[in-house]
């Protein structure tokens, strides 16, 4: 199997450069291809000499994965389906001692909305955190995505060159995969890699509070926390995470850290009818929240197999934004988007799923 350029950092490539033998400015010239013009083979690196290409091309390749299936909205909404091949949870190995792996799927969203195009990108195959109204979630854990395949859906994607936004949204909890989670940010906004600004990022956590508080201080993107109920015995029924990571110790941690300026906090609050709708809990979220600079998005819930609720009706919804509102918590109703080919949020389950139904 050959080793991946893509998700290789300026000093890792000079590394490999030199190792074959090959001049270091070549390093520069291959960054430039793999995170500038978005090659997909080495061939394509044409001021590189043929010598040089034929010899990276005996062990390496860009690693650049073509997504394998396509679905489009009637809001113009796009889900995109990637081919993974993951290692194995548990340390499995082949019996050459190489990392064994297995064959997934996962998927990510393009949502346009008029001169923007924000990509939800994927992080995992499954999820461990076993939130019970999401789908990925349900699924389990099979595995880390590598750089590469998180790097992927944003360069294979047919809008590649129109994306102005990312939201670490897709399959998987971000910060379980931080390591790698964070390489891809360093990328995206390195001017020698994508050259994004941190304020086109948004990553979206339950609350991994080690690696939450990395997050804050290693970059200066935005975050969003998935809360859903600010009762915790009724926040754990639901997120099995609240036992390890209460809600109440991760917004302690987020207090600490100025939400005042470009970087922006925001909590995700799905609404199920009769379960976390009422005013009890637009006060209790109010009280829990006070005095904090931040946005909560109420998100409309998507049905989904032997799932208890459904979603709260609109007017309820609004009852409790207002409320909300009035309390000083800026609260917005989040527009639902791709729900007819199961892109909106909780829906997304990659090729697991798919064999199991």
């Amino acid at each position: 199997m050959k080793i991946k350029l893509l998700g290789l950092l300026p000093s890792e490539i000079e590394s490999v450069v030199l190792e074959e033998g090959l001049p270091r400015f070549t390093a520069k010239q291959i960054v430039d291809w793999l995170y500038h013009k978005k090659v997909r083979s080495i061939d394509e690196m044409t001021n590189l000499s043929k010598v040089a290409r034929e010899k990276l091309s005996e062990k390496y390749e860009v690693g650049v994965t073509a997504y394998a299936g396509l679905a489009e909205s009637s809001d113009g909404t796009k889900k995109y389906l990637f081919p993974v091949e993951i290692a194995r949870p548990g340390g499995w190995k082949n019996l050459d001692g190489t990392p064994a792996t297995e064959k997934s799927a996962v998927e990510a969203v393009m949502i346009p909305d008029e001169d923007r195009a924000t990509l939800c990108v994927s992080s995992q195959s499954g999820c461990r955190m076993g939130c019970k109204f999401c789908m990925t979630g349900r699924q389990g854990f099979h595995g880390n995505l590598s750089a590469a395949d998180i790097l992927s859906q944003f360069i294979a994607v047919d809008e590649s060159d129109k994306l102005t936004n990312t939201v670490f949204m897709g399959m998987g909890e971000p910060l379980d995969n931080y390591d790698t989670v964070k390489r891809v940010i360093d990328i995206l906004t390195a001017e020698w890699g994508f050259g994004w600004s941190p304020k086109r990022i948004t990553l979206s956590t339950i609350g991994v509070i080690p690696n939450l508080r990395r997050y804050l201080d290693e970059t200066r993107c935005h975050l969003a926390v998935s809360l859903h109920n600010p009762f915790p015995e009724e926040r754990y029924a639901m997120m099995p995470v609240q036992k390890a990571w209460n809600i109440r110790d991760v917004l302690e941690l987020i207090r600490k850290y100025d939400f005042t300026g470009q970087r922006r906090v925001s909590f995700e609050y799905t609404m199920f009818a009769g379960y976390n709708d009422d005013k009890r809990h637009a006060d209790a979220l109010a009280r829990l929240l006070s005095g904090l600079e931040c946005r909560v998005n109420l998100i409309r819930f998507h049905k989904i197999p032997d799932f208890p609720y459904d979603c709260s009706p609109t007017p309820v919804m609004e009852v409790f934004r207002d409320r909300l509102c009035r309390s000083g918590v800026t609260t917005t109703i989040r527009a639902s988007r791709g729900e007819d080919i199961l892109a909106a949020c909780g829906m997304l389950a990659g090729e697991h799923n798919k064999k199991n139904q």
